[in-house]
């Protein structure tokens, strides 16, 4: 009898966590609080990062850099949610739960379909599951649309680069390298486990469309050194392209959706 009272108590319990409406949020990761915006759920946004554009322009709380978080301030504010990805230091999300508050952590998706997933589950634990899966559906409508259309049978060789000093590419299975696969490309960095690599690697590589993703006044000097080589296939076709990092960088169904769209149109542009 003890027993099933027990398990009725704990049934209960997590009933009870499950249920609660979330009035109070805490973002820990740019993405997480542009889907908070996505999701029509900024008025419960409480506090955020440095890096979450969205929220300083709308005057909402920071309490944490990119890699610090001031947990007596979170704590002080008493959010009914915190979320985070797995970026933010796991010391700090023990301390965070230790403190009584309730953590959902996200991982880094690797994949359109994990962004997808996520943004689900996040409007799901807001509650605003319909919102979301509309969203989603629209995504994945129109992404579907790009990927069917017709391509030359000889794929375009990409690089895609995030990084500067020293370069760094997208390498496969990660969300990014999607952008280049739904576009019937070919990811001159397939086959390496690390993302750093040379100039050199990929002047051998001639990728047929490099992207540089925006790092401000070094974005547009790396647009240039490129196109200074001339023998480049992507520098002769005019595809040295770039685009908003908060945008391509940003795992989110419609960030995602709008980058792709945006590449699909600049390399269409130059056929």
């Amino acid at each position: 009898m003890k027993t099933l009272l027990a398990w009725i108590l704990l049934f209960i319990s997590i009933a009870s966590v499950t249920s609660q409406k979330i009035e109070r949020i805490i973002s820990l990761a740019p993405s997480l609080t542009k889907s908070i915006y996505y999701l029509e759920a900024a008025d419960k946004l409480m506090g955020h990062t440095s890096f979450c554009h969205i929220a300083k322009s709308d005057n909402k709380e920071m309490v944490a850099t990119a890699v610090k978080v001031n947990i007596e301030k979170v704590v002080s504010m008493r959010p009914d949610l915190v979320i985070a990805t797995t970026i933010t230091n796991p010391e700090t999300i023990a301390m965070l739960r230790k403190a009584g508050l309730r953590v959902e952590v996200f991982s880094t998706p690797k994949s359109f379909d994990e962004i997808c997933t996520q943004f689900v589950n996040l409007g799901t634990i807001l509650g605003k599951d319909e919102k979301a899966n509309a969203i989603v559906a629209d995504a994945k409508k129109q992404v579907a649309g790009i990927r069917a259309q017709k391509r030359s049978s000889d794929p375009l060789r990409f690089f895609i680069q995030i990084g500067a000093k020293p370069l760094y590419a997208v390498l496969e299975n990660t969300f990014m390298n999607d952008y280049i696969t739904f576009l019937g490309g070919k990811n001159i960095a397939d086959g390496l486990t690390r993302g750093t690599l040379t100039r050199e690697y990929v002047l051998v590589n001639k990728p047929d469309v490099i992207v540089v993703v925006t790092m401000g006044i070094v974005g547009d000097e790396e647009v240039k050194t490129w196109r200074s080589y001339a023998h480049l296939p992507a520098v002769s076709n005019n595809r040295v392209f770039i685009v908003e990092s908060d945008m391509a960088c940003t795992p989110t169904p419609p960030d995602f959706l709008k980058t792709l769209q945006i590449l699909n149109e600049l390399i269409a542009q130059t056929h």
